[in-house]
């Protein structure tokens, strides 16, 4: 009982022990600390580092020892290159740098003494130069070097002591040579590998098999070559194989069943050949599915159905074929996403997609289905992508009274369909049709009519292609009442009339206001490609409808009248194609304040006077046409118009001056001479005439003058007048005998 009173004193005592401790163990190193504060520029980024003590420090973490460990530093908005006092922390495991704006190289010297480090993370900088020939990392497990400008090739030995390696990311930089295979022989732990958007080249090297626990292989957007390697089909741990873009070849092999933990493959943008594996649907953990543009054949495997976990299937131009009305979706319950666009599929659409109740895009256009659309269609409630075209499908005005009825539509292309039918007139069409549609198509169907009402009732619209068909009539003003049209197709028809002043009051033309909130939005649920140019494919891709070009095209058909001058309004026009018409009058000065026009044709009209010296204001203009007109007097010099070809300007036979081979200084002194000679004749011919008339007259009013005046001058006229008539007739009468 005497001993208890000790207790609480001994109890302060520890106490005041444990935090004096506590203190000590948190201590910043004072090397650790003088190495951080030159290594970064502190007052001009986002960084707090006031007080003395630098494990306090935002994104600093220290060690019982105050050593630093984890310096974590992502988005701070840092400059400069990578400090070398850096090298001075010598316990550091966690180096995060990334999202920054770091430059330089990487230099071996910084990283010597970092034994310690586990994870380095530097992407999403603006690092140059090439890799070190090797970083004396032993327990590193994470490098992403993604995201910045290095270049070079990577060498066998960057990460030979790298045994406990799990993942590499050097995406998107300027890498070139072939892939490393080494780096598997130094870490079997390897999970992630990703090569992407590199320059990768040449053949995928053997040994992915010593990659006993990969999970993720990406190496797409390279120039990579021969076919997919064999050894890839030996790691049943991969979950992901991502190679688009690239030149791979060959078939799929059918050994790639092996694979049941798959979840993505993604081989699209090559030159695959063959089937399909036949077998297939035993990759039961399959989620997508991509092989879009390859050079695949046949049909498609039955066992597909197995594989009840896609989302995404995308079979896309390639070479596939077969009746696909015969085809049971049922099972793919989870699918949002099909596309078999370009290939050689026939028959009607399948009644068991209508199962598919997941699915958000349906891509079937360019092949030969027949048929019409089924009001099951509708069961579809969120499908917000529907492309049908190019087939053989007919009863346009029945499509339309189904479709109408879907509230998720937003993106609907029937195009090269329903040939020769009538433009549906819109009745029975409900006031909330179509409420959510931002682009529709119904080109080349060579439809007759006009263009209905109904569509004056699309207030989200955004793009409106009617182009090649048979339409007539006016371009109705209402369309310039649509609050976001900014895309217009009317090309190939037969429509009449003026260019219609109400189209020059497009909002989403007009106001910068309007475009910054459709900037990045309507994005596509599957991309939409424009085809048909040099460009590749991957460069005429569109994600979201905001980046369509934005444009009014209404070529070839039978307009007339004057080009408004309210068409200097669209300052947000990027293409407008006025050619093969019946305008008349001058080019108006306004279109020079179309400063975002990157295509301007005028030609074959009927177009008179000068090219307006102002549109040299139109910096970014690539494309020009005026040819075929009448216009007259020379091309505006030292401006961007002198660099197009002659043939923007020929057919006019009054213009001159470069690129024209028609120098302006001889045709005008030509002028000049024809002219002249135009009034030398002039003179001459004139006065011809006036003598003649006057000998005329003089000759008439001498002789029949006194006739008129004098009554004894005409009876001796006439007297002697009947006297040879006497003297004649006795002569023919004798003569006649």
């Amino acid at each position: 009982m005497l001993g208890h009173p000790k207790f609480p004193t001994l109890y302060v005592i520890l106490f005041i022990f444990f935090i004096s401790t506590v203190t000590t163990i948190y201590a910043c190193n004072k090397v650790d600390h003088d190495s951080l504060l030159p290594s970064f520029d502190i007052p001009f980024s986002a960084l707090n580092w006031s007080s003395n003590d630098c494990c306090n420090w935002e994104g600093i973490t220290c060690d019982m020892a105050g050593r630093v460990t984890h310096l974590l530093l992502p988005s701070k908005g840092l400059q400069g290159g990578i400090s070398s006092s850096l090298r001075n922390l010598t316990k550091l495991s966690h180096l995060n740098l990334s999202r920054n704006s770091l430059s330089g190289s990487l230099e071996p010297e910084v990283f010597l003494s970092l034994n310690h480090l586990e994870s380095l993370d530097l992407s999403y900088n603006l690092l140059t130069g090439e890799l070190p020939l090797s970083l004396p990392f032993r327990y590193i497990r994470v490098v992403d070097l993604s995201n910045n400008r290095i270049k070079g090739t990577i060498p066998s030995s960057f990460l030979q002591h790298a045994w406990n390696l799990s993942s590499v990311n050097v995406s998107n930089n300027y890498l070139t040579g072939q892939i490393p295979s080494s780096i598997c022989l130094h870490s079997s732990s390897v999970r992630l590998l990703d090569f992407s958007s590199n320059g990768f080249s040449g053949i995928f090297p053997p040994g992915l098999q010593n990659c006993s626990k990969l999970e993720v292989l990406r190496a797409g957007f390279n120039n990579l070559s021969g076919p997919l390697p064999s050894d890839i089909y030996n790691v049943p741990t991969l979950q992901e194989i991502s190679l688009p873009s690239n030149n791979l070849f060959g078939p799929i092999s059918n050994s790639i069943v092996n694979l049941t933990n798959l979840r993505i493959l993604e081989l699209y943008f090559n030159k695959l050949t063959g089937l399909l594996p036949l077998n297939v649907g035993k990759l039961s953990t399959l989620m997508l599915l991509i092989l879009h543009f390859n050079n695949l054949q046949g049909s498609l495997p039955p066992s597909l159905i197995n594989c009840t976990t896609l989302i995404e299937l995308n079979l896309g131009f390639n070479q596939l074929g077969g009746d696909i009305s015969k085809l049971n979706f049922t099972r793919l319950t989870q699918l949002s996403k099909l596309d078999l666009a370009g290939n050689h599929f026939t028959g009607t659409l399948p009644v068991s997609l209508y199962s598919c109740k997941s699915l958000k895009a349906l891509r079937l256009s360019s092949n030969n289905l027949e048929g019409q659309i089924k009001p099951e269609m509708l069961s579809l409630k969120s499908l917000s992508f529907l492309s049908l075209a190019q087939n053989r499908l007919t009863n346009v005005t029945g499509a339309m009274q189904i479709l109408m009825g879907s509230k998720s539509l937003t993106v609907l292309t029937l195009s090269h369909n329903f040939v020769g039918e009538e433009m549906p007139d819109g009745d029975g069409m409900i006031d909330s049709a179509f409420q959510n549609l931002r682009l529709f198509s119904l080109s080349g169907c060579q439809f007759s009519g006009q263009i209905p009402l109904w569509l004056s009732k699309l207030k989200k619209l955004e793009l409106l292609d009617l182009s090649s068909n048979r339409i007539t009539g006016t371009i109705p003003g209402w369309l310039g009442t649509l609050p976001n049209l900014s895309i217009i197709r009317l090309s190939n028809n037969s429509l009449s009339g003026e260019f219609p002043k109400e189209l020059c009051r497009l909002q989403a033309l007009i106001s910068p206001q309007k475009a910054a909130t459709q900037t990045g939005h309507g994005y596509f649920e599957l991309p939409i490609y424009s085809l048909g140019t040099n460009a590749s494919v991957n460069a005429l891709q569109y994600k979201y409808l905001s980046n369509i070009p934005r444009e009014i095209y209404v070529s070839n058909n039978s307009l007339s009248g004057r080009i408004p001058t309210e068409i200097g309004q669209l300052q947000l026009l990027q293409k407008l194609d006025l050619s093969l018409n019946n305008l008349l009058g001058g080019i108006p000065n306004q279109i020079s304040n179309l400063t975002n026009l990157e295509r301007l044709d005028l030609s074959r009209n009927q177009l008179s006077g000068g090219i307006p010296a102002s549109l040299s204001s139109l910096h970014f203009l690539p494309s020009f046409a005026v040819a075929y007109n009448n216009l007259q007097g020379q091309i505006p010099s030292s401006t961007q118009l002198q660099g197009f070809s002659a043939t923007a300007f020929e057919g006019n036979p009054g213009l001159c001056g470069a690129p024209l081979p028609i120098n302006c200084e001889q045709m005008n002194r030509s002028g000049i001479n024809n002219r002249t000679e135009d009034v030398h004749n002039g003179s001459e011919l004139p006065w011809w005439h006036i003598s003649v008339a006057l000998g005329f007259i003089t000759g008439f009013w001498g002789v029949c003058g006194p006739l008129v005046l004098s009554r004894s001058w005409r009876c001796a006229y006439f007297q002697f007048l009947y006297g040879i008539k006497d003297k004649v007739k006795n002569m023919v009468a004798y003569g006649r005998m």
